[in-house]
């Protein structure tokens, strides 16, 4: 699918909760302009068991693939208990939410036959074991030996070309590697071997970006149900002008997400942007007349999403924003066209970043353009497309290229002037997720083409 995705108004009756928990829509779906019930939520034991299927596959297809790709034979992750690696949970089973004292993970390419896995800690619960038993193959033998010198058995016995740790100075993400650790490791392997340790750098980065088919089909979902969040906080079930605060909102939207069973990587965030003529007085309270834009990221079966939408509070006799503001979104939903349309797997995202950006403003646009991979993390594993204070690219990040099978929070803004505030100038900040494949970028649960009204 490509950049004309279906898109959705989200004008519509607020849901009432116990129907926003009652129908399943059918994953991959682009949604219709008039909103549909948001998904079900599964219990936490259904995710348990669905984010493991998604495991196994993961390890089947996407681990070979990345490893091969950066040419890495062994991949070795090493973390203790109240210290983990950033990318320790995304390799190991649920309901396992921790490292159980000192935990080394080894990955071995045995080409055809695929990838060994390999898990030295003999600790932890049997339940837990039982679990970890279906993804890894225990190395807690000969008896007596430390896990430095059973990690070092294992090693020298597979006589791999590259030993790939978590160093990285370009991704947090692959950094995940103590200094303790690595001296240990060091110390554990003969000289050899300890020169054939590299940075996991790329691969690391490329296990955490890529999505399966499965996690794919199921994304929409998960989009699904923040746009639903933000549907209800943008009504006046929620709002009360000239009393509900922006801090108000936030706070609602935390307890709303509790109350689904669901998490957030982040909390909540309300803005106000009024004319300056406004007489209001306190910047924080809603009142008629005022642009708001809401900040929201769920998490939900271990992903995330980030959405940015607006909405407008009418004045009396008002039945929709102004002309201006709502000249201002389309411009921005055009920005979003532009940038979806050169996010071409292969490129770098500083180059996809100043391809989009020079078309823009030769269309007249004022753009900013900061978009960022989804996954695993709220700000994930992956390139970027910008920084808001770094419109000539990123260096670093934005040099990695941009991939296929990557979710993307595609945030953004365009500065335009208001006719209707005086020609006061405004920032409209929008961002919606989406997913990069082979076949172009789409809209995981459409995007807002018009404004929320507050009514």
């Amino acid at each position: 699918m490509t950049a004309s995705a279906p898109t959705r108004s989200w004008l519509f009756p607020v849901v009432p909760v116990l129907m926003l928990l009652a129908s399943q829509a059918l994953p991959g779906m682009a949604q219709p302009a008039r909103s549909a019930p948001a998904p079900q939520v599964l219990t936490l034991r259904d995710q348990a068991a669905l984010q493991n299927r998604w495991l196994a596959a993961r390890f089947e297809l996407i681990l070979p693939e990345v490893m091969r790709r950066e040419q890495i034979d062994m991949w070795v992750v090493i973390c203790r208990e109240h210290n983990e690696d950033p990318i320790y949970t995304t390799l190991v089973p649920a309901p396992s939410l921790f490292a159980w004292r000192l935990t080394m993970l080894v990955f071995f390419d045995r080409g055809a036959a695929g990838i060994e896995k390999l898990i030295v800690n003999p600790y932890g619960s049997g339940d837990l074991h039982k679990a970890f038993a279906d993804f890894y193959t225990p190395a807690f033998e000969p008896a007596g030996a430390t896990p430095w010198q059973r990690l070092a058995g294992i090693i020298k016995a597979r006589n791999p070309k590259k030993i790939a740790v978590d160093e990285s100075e370009t991704f947090a993400f692959a950094d995940g590697l103590t200094a303790t650790h690595k001296a240990l490791l060091m110390q554990a392997l003969e000289p050899d071997l300890a020169r054939r340790v590299v940075p996991a750098g790329r691969l690391a980065v490329g296990w955490l970006e890529r999505r399966s088919a499965d996690e794919l089909a199921f994304y929409p979902k998960i989009v699904a149900l923040n746009h639903a969040i933000i549907a209800e906080a943008f009504s006046r079930k929620v709002i009360t002008p000239g009393v509900t605060t922006i801090d108000d909102l936030a706070w609602w939207v935390r307890e709303r997400i509790a109350e689904l069973k669901l998490g957030t990587w982040f909390q909540p965030m309300f803005y106000i942007t009024r004319p300056a003529s406004s007489p209001a007085q306190n910047s924080r309270v809603v009142q008629p007349g005022d642009m708001l834009r809401c900040d929201i990221g769920i998490t939900y079966v271990g992903l995330t999403a980030d959405i940015q939408q607006v909405a407008y509070v009418p004045r009396q006799g008002e039945t929709d924003a102004p002309k201006g503001l709502r000249d201002a979104l389309a411009a921005a939903n055009r920005l979003q066209d532009i940038l979806v349309a050169e996010m071409k797997p292969g490129l770098p995202g500083n180059a996809v970043l100043a391809a989009a950006l020079a078309k823009a403003r030769a269309e007249g646009l004022v753009p900013r353009i900061y978009s960022h991979p989804l996954g695993y993390h709220g700000h994930a594993a992956g390139s970027r497309i910008g920084l808001p204070d770094m419109q000539d690219g990123v260096a670093g990040m934005g040099d990695y290229p941009v991939y296929p099978d990557v979710c993307w929070a595609i945030e953004l803004s365009v500065r335009a002037r208001i006719p209707e505030w005086g020609g006061q100038e405004v920032t409209m900040a929008v961002e919606e997720d989406a997913a990069i494949t082979a076949n172009g970028v789409s809209f995981l649960d459409g995007r807002q083409t018009r404004f929320h009204l507050v009514r």
